[in-house]
């Protein structure tokens, strides 16, 4: 399980075939993962990927073809979120998150608040059969960064970015078109699951 708050942001250097998937190599830089150890889950861009080998600051992962092909972003030498999988003392700053991604949304737009001090307006318009899973004032994860949707209008969602946000992971670097990784909210989703049962 993950929080969704992002602890660095690392920097996919490597990318190579593997059975029907390949293997990723991401530097996570200065920031310390002392205590990370092969088999540990770890959250990249909000997919959660098991840790197969760590040397100095590279920590590899192999990734399947059905993670791919339901992923955006781990296929190409990129900067990710990371975040290591979440531990009973940790605090749950964010929302509960699987790191199983259930879509991939398309940025509309990122735009500046008008009177904000730096904050940006994100619009993503989601896949049509995750659109219901998806409320205002509800969680969502966006590459695997916790954030509060705070308006829905069909398959739109917008959520405010405040600028440590902005500053620590890397939704400031968004343009539009760009293709994120969505994980709807675990509550909404067992909820909608147990009203298809009760029809």
């Amino acid at each position: 399980m993950f929080t969704g708050i992002v602890q660095a942001v690392g920097h996919i250097i490597a990318i190579k075939p593997r059975g029907d998937g390949m293997r990723l190599d991401v530097d996570v830089g200065a920031h310390s993962y002392s205590e990370i150890k092969i088999g540990d889950s770890v959250a990249v861009a909000g997919c959660c990927l098991t840790v197969v080998a760590i040397e100095g600051s590279r920590l590899s992962f192999d990734v399947s073809a059905e993670t791919l092909r339901c992923t955006s972003g781990l296929d190409r030498a990129a900067d990710v979120n990371l975040e290591t999988a979440l531990r009973l003392s940790d605090p749950l700053g964010g929302h509960l998150m699987s790191g199983h991604v259930d879509g991939v949304g398309t940025v509309v737009s990122l735009k500046p608040v008008s009177d904000a001090e730096g904050s940006r307006t994100l619009v993503i318009e989601a896949p049509s059969a995750l659109a219901r899973f998806i409320a205002a004032k509800g969680s969502i994860a966006v590459d695997g960064v916790s954030l509060t949707v705070n308006r829905v209008e069909r398959a739109c969602f917008e959520a405010n970015l405040i600028p440590h946000t902005l500053a620590v992971t890397t939704l400031g670097r968004l343009k539009a078109g760009a293709r994120v990784n969505l994980e709807v909210d675990l509550v909404a989703r067992y909820v909608a699951r147990l009203a298809a049962f009760e029809r």
